[in-house]
């Protein structure tokens, strides 16, 4: 493999390559001959079927037409319908962004479209999908990236060159073993050292907003040394599994983060808005805009079942985990069939209204590390249909005596949940119309589920690719984005819908609202989501109803009169039943399932029980414990 570039670019003729570049696991060689990008195919399939591995031809530099010129050729080509937008260029890569409302026909019946696009222009173009609502989060990711295609290809050959560099370290016998670093019989700050012989990933980097005392994973343990990691995996954007990554760039990690696409922007979003959170606190954030924006220049996506080297012995494929959007399962490949390892992270193993079930059949499984947070065999929460009926149920009591109903959501899947169904009942009639206020991220977070149809469900798909009948386009939807507008929604006349960020009342505009509607009995709060230990959410719901929130040395206290309920068949996380289904369903079934993301009583009851009913060996390591898997 140490020579695997030199190997394949020997395959082409001489004079038609200029230079190779690894892009990560896969292959790019550049053409000094504009023809030769798309009559080198059937080398390339013929090369690509030799060494497994994907290789794609591009226009040297030297040949790409100059940009103004190009983006004219391109706006002709592509037909009027596709409704193209902004067309940016990367020119150390030789790609051409294409942002288009309708991307099928910017592509053209079997990619005819773009293959015109590489004839007349030389560059390689790739479509994006335009959101239906504008996301300056979108946007300024984008714009990272391209203001960043020079370092970009040399760091994308640099993980290229890891890969396929062969072993650096001494071989002598082969293992795999994980360390908790976080998430330990405990829900919150997720983390994962998987080691091999030659290897080091971290499976997430999160936080726990909730913990004042130990938010943060134990990085500290002898065996984690950040300038021996060659690569993160993130399954999904919520702080518990992301919040402190950006801090390992701060101090000094340069490799990469495996991620989905929109895993990548609402990750991106969230972490932003954890500084401004922090700020807001007046405490010191850990990290800064630039760690984030650090991250972002790291970051390689995936889709879905989309098999990546991301080591020399270690290669991983993402599968839905149903959580939220891009939310994924992890499959780590270790050596040449040594071991076979599943982290679900986050899983929801039902259907939900906005995304498909967990895939639960993989390759090969020997081993599995699985979440428990609604693992107790008192966690059963009530069926879908069910669930929805008595939440439109309670929401039209409160209407009906002119309420308003403060709903505090994650911002991401929860929100756009609750929006999906909300929205629903009011077009069966089962709801009358009322304004549906969105505060905090919710609205970024929406607009990004608009660029990234393909992730959620198929009902829900159809109807974003049919602008009239967009669920998030409604025009009872109203973006709230000041505490101006916040104080106008609060005064406001007659029953309304608040979702605002954050879910837990753990700081953001929901304790905003909750401090002006909570003193009035007509008012509600509804919890759909999960409220962690030590949260104000999980307080209120044991029973507390005298708030006192501090503000610097001044405290303020009121008495909480509200109508509060709980609506736990929102979870995007799976409840026992759906665990025990998702333990005995998963194929090939594996000899060990290894459980964290759980209180400790529910995390022992979920492995005692799985081990009767399928016979599987299963451990409930703490934080710091490592287990041996081969």
């Amino acid at each position: 493999m140490a020579d695997l570039l030199k190997e394949v670019m020997s395959r082409f003729p001489e004079e038609k390559i200029t230079e190779g570049y690894y892009e990560a696991s896969n292959i790019v060689l550049y053409t000094n001959d504009r023809d030769y990008i798309l009559d080198s195919l059937p080398t390339v399939l013929q090369t690509v079927k030799e060494f497994k591995k994907r290789i794609e031809i591009r226009g040297d530099p030297s040949i790409l037409m100059p940009e103004e010129e190009a983006e004219q050729a391109i706006r002709k080509i592509i037909p009027e319908e596709a409704g193209v937008d902004q067309i940016l260029f990367e020119h150390y890569r030789s790609i051409v962004h294409i942002e288009a409302y309708k991307p099928g026909h910017a592509i053209g019946p079997k990619g005819e479209v773009l293959n015109q696009i590489k004839r007349e222009t030389g560059w390689t173009p790739v479509v994006k999908r335009k959101p239906a609502i504008r996301s300056k989060i979108i946007e300024s990711i984008r714009a990272v990236l391209y203001q960043e295609s020079e370092y970009r290809r040399k760091f994308l050959h640099d993980v290229g060159k890891r890969i396929y560099s062969g072993w650096t370290r001494e071989r002598k016998q082969e293992w795999a073993r994980i360390t908790m670093l976080g998430s330990g019989r405990h829900v919150g700050r997720s983390s994962i050292l998987f080691q091999t012989e030659e290897s080091r990933i971290l499976l997430d980097c999160g936080v726990d907003v909730a913990n004042t005392r130990e938010p943060y994973p134990f990085l500290d343990a002898p065996e984690f040394r950040l300038n021996e990691l060659d690569a993160i995996i993130l399954s999904h954007a919520h702080l518990d599994h992301s919040g402190f990554i950006p801090y390992l760039y701060k101090m000094g990690y340069r490799g990469p983060v495996y991620m989905t696409e929109p895993t990548r922007d609402v990750a991106a979003l969230l972490l932003l808005d954890y500084i401004k959170i922090m700020r807001q606190d007046r405490k010191d954030p850990i990290f800064d805009i630039e760690h984030v924006k650090e991250m972002v220049k790291h970051t390689i996506t995936l889709n879905y079942e989309e098999v990546s080297d991301i080591t020399p012995d270690i290669r991983i494929t993402l599968y839905n985990a149903g959580h939220t959007l891009g939310s994924a399962q992890v499959h780590v490949h270790v050596g040449n069939g040594l071991h076979n390892f599943l982290y679900t992270a986050d899983i929801k193993f039902g259907k939900t209204a906005l995304l498909d079930p967990a895939v639960h059949t993989f390759p090969r499984v020997e081993s599995m590390l699985m979440e428990s947070t609604y693992g107790g065999r008192e966690n059963v929460l009530p069926r879908k249909d069910e669930n929805d009926a008595l939440f439109i149920g309670k929401l039209r009591e409160v209407i009906q005596r002119g309420g308003k109903v403060l709903i505090p959501v994650l911002g991401v899947g929860r929100a756009q949940e609750i929006i999906v169904v909300v929205e629903d009942a009011i077009k069966r009639g089962d709801l009358p119309e009322v304004p549906i206020y969105v505060d905090g991220m919710v609205w970024d977070v929406t607009a990004i589920h608009t660029a990234y149809p393909e992730y959620l469900n198929r009902r829900v798909r159809k109807r974003i690719f049919h602008e009239d009948d967009n669920p998030f386009l409604n025009p009872l939807l109203r973006q709230v984005g000041s505490q101006k507008e916040r104080l106008k929604v609060v005064e406001e006349e007659g029953p309304c819908i608040i979702l605002a960020t954050s879910g837990m009342l753990t700081g953001g505009p929901s304790v905003e609202y909750l401090k002006h509607l909570g003193v009035d009995a007509k008012n509600a709060l509804f919890f759909v989501s999960y409220q962690s230990e030590g949260s104000l959410g999980r307080r209120i719901q044991r029973g507390e109803r005298e708030i006192t929130f501090a503000e610097g040395a001044k405290t303020e206290t009121f008495l909480l009169r509200c109508e509060v309920e709980t609506f736990e068949g929102f979870s995007g996380h799976s409840d026992r039943r759906q665990l025990m289904s998702f333990a005995g369903k998963v194929t090939p079934r594996p000899k060990k399932i290894i459980l964290n993301h759980g209180e400790a009583s529910r995390a022992l009851d979920l492995a005692s029980s799985i081990h009767r009913a399928y016979k599987i060996e299963t451990i409930v390591p703490r934080n710091l414990e490592a287990v041996r898997l081969r």
